[in-house]
């Protein structure tokens, strides 16, 4: 006995008769079980009578609809919704009327109020428009910045992990490695302030008072060397700041220059015959590196000093590969040192017992090392000293007294390091000094973000104290 070629579709069409069924009990329930009010909002009006309806004579047989509907509804126990609902609508507008519908709306809603539009009317203009009343002074800023903004961003605006750097970063726009911060980038001081006072602190976004916000953007003014450390910001002065790359913005001219040469016949011919590879995935921080033996590490990704050197990483690589000596070299350097023998020019240790006599602190005050930890705070962002200490976006600081001026090793220095350690200078208690009163003075072109100690107790205490933690 033959079966019928239609007996497999038997079921798939009575499956599809049965979603089908489902869909519309569905929907025809949840109509049903719409509140009143709300049946009355979103009526429908059939395809076939939408023009009609836009006429003045559909509007007026559309009302009676309107009308003939609402009484029947009044007879079910829903007039009293219906008729708050149009009396709210007539009250917004003063009109009496419910709001009348924009060309292609559907006449929901009501005007906004003065006190709603003040309270998303937060932006803040170039020129100042907008800000509030109120001043922030830098050192204030310094405080809220750590509290609220150094666990993203590092105490300094140097960025931490993967969050953003904020602070210098100038000369470096026309590198392979732009650093885009707010002093080597950002063209107006309002785009400071209105982000920081819409958006962050990260999590608990507005939280921030009007002089909160004027204090961390005067400090992150600070940071990036636009201010001094006395200044205020203030709604007053606010207009006196002028950012550095401000000038390097113009007006959008893609329309002129760039669409007329993407519009043009596409070229397909004198191709090029190879590629070159620009940049290196390294670099860019997708993939890290690694030899073949399991003794050698994967690279790291670039530290931000690698970013902000313009991202010639080929010379540090170099570097990296001439201080990896054979282990039998560098004890024979040492032994050298030890002996009072001639090491290499390249060696990165010159520690060496004949170092002048302010090199080292013999015997350094408890309370002096204490007060030292407390200004160490300062520095912990970027460097680490003691056991186990390692470099971080600054270089650990173990032995630093003795140290070669940049030779901290596994770690890639500026260029304007790496002239100090070929020149052979010398991490001493009063060089340390110096550059800890002023970083950017004594090394001109330093990406250290930090500004200096100010008063010579700290100095004095923090030296202490990295000297006795960081002991060899």
């Amino acid at each position: 006995m033959s079966k019928s070629p239609l007996n497999p579709l038997v079921p798939t069409l009575c499956g599809i008769a049965a979603t089908l069924a489902g869909a519309y009990i569905l929907a025809d329930q949840f109509v049903v079980d719409l509140p009143a009010p709300a049946r009355g909002a979103f009526e429908i009006v059939p395809a076939a009578n939408a023009q009609e309806a836009a006429t003045p004579n559909g509007a007026a047989d559309a009302a009676r609809t309107d009308d003939a509907a609402a009484t029947a509804r009044a007879d079910a126990g829903d007039a009293a919704p219906e008729a708050e609902m149009h009396t709210a609508s007539a009250e917004a507008d003063g009109s009496g009327a419910a709001a009348s519908s924009h060309e292609g709306g559907y006449g929901l809603g009501r005007p906004a109020l003065d006190e709603e539009i003040a309270a998303w009317d937060i932006d803040i203009r170039p020129d100042g428009q907008g800000l509030p009343r109120g001043e922030g002074d830098v050192w204030t800023g310094e405080e809220l910045f750590v509290a609220q903004c150094a666990m993203c961003h590092g105490d300094f605006g140097e960025g931490a992990g993967r969050w953003p750097q904020l602070a210098l970063g100038m000369g470096t726009l026309t590198s392979n490695d732009p650093v885009k911060t707010v002093g080597s980038y950002w063209p107006y001081l309002s785009t400071v302030w209105d982000y920081v006072h819409r958006a962050m602190p990260f999590g608990n976004a507005q939280s921030l008072s009007d002089d909160e916000v004027y204090a961390i953007t005067a400090y992150i003014l600070y940071l990036n060397e636009i201010v001094e450390d006395d200044f205020v910001l203030s709604s007053d002065s606010f207009a006196e700041v002028e950012m550095p790359n401000a000038g390097a913005f113009y007006m959008d001219d893609r329309a002129e220059t760039e669409l007329p040469e993407f519009s043009r016949e596409v070229c397909m011919e004198n191709c090029k015959e190879d590629v070159k590879i620009t940049m290196r995935a390294r670099v860019l921080d997708v993939t890290p590196e690694g030899g073949d033996d399991a003794e050698n590490a994967p690279n790291e990704a670039p530290t931000p000093e690698e970013a902000m050197d313009g991202g010639d990483h080929a010379a540090s690589d170099e570097a990296s590969a001439d201080d990896a000596a054979p282990a039998e070299e560098q004890q024979t350097e040492i032994a050298q040192a030890d002996t009072g023998g001639a090491a290499p020019e390249s060696a990165s240790t010159s520690e060496t017992e004949d170092a002048p006599e302010d090199i080292r602190i013999v015997a350094a005050d408890p309370a002096l090392i204490e007060d030292g930890a407390k200004v160490f705070r300062k520095c912990q962002a970027c460097h680490q000293v003691g056991a186990d200490a390692s470099n971080r976006v600054g270089p650990q600081l173990n032995g630093l007294l003795g140290r070669t001026v940049g030779s901290a090793e596994g770690f890639s220095y500026s260029s304007t390091f790496e002239k100090a350690h070929d020149a052979g200078e010398v991490w001493t208690a009063e060089h340390l000094a110096e550059f800890l009163a002023d970083p950017r003075g004594t090394y001109t072109g330093t990406k250290m973000s930090f500004a200096g100690l100010k008063d010579d107790a700290d100095i004095e205490a923090v030296t202490a104290y990295i000297e006795a933690e960081g002991a060899e």
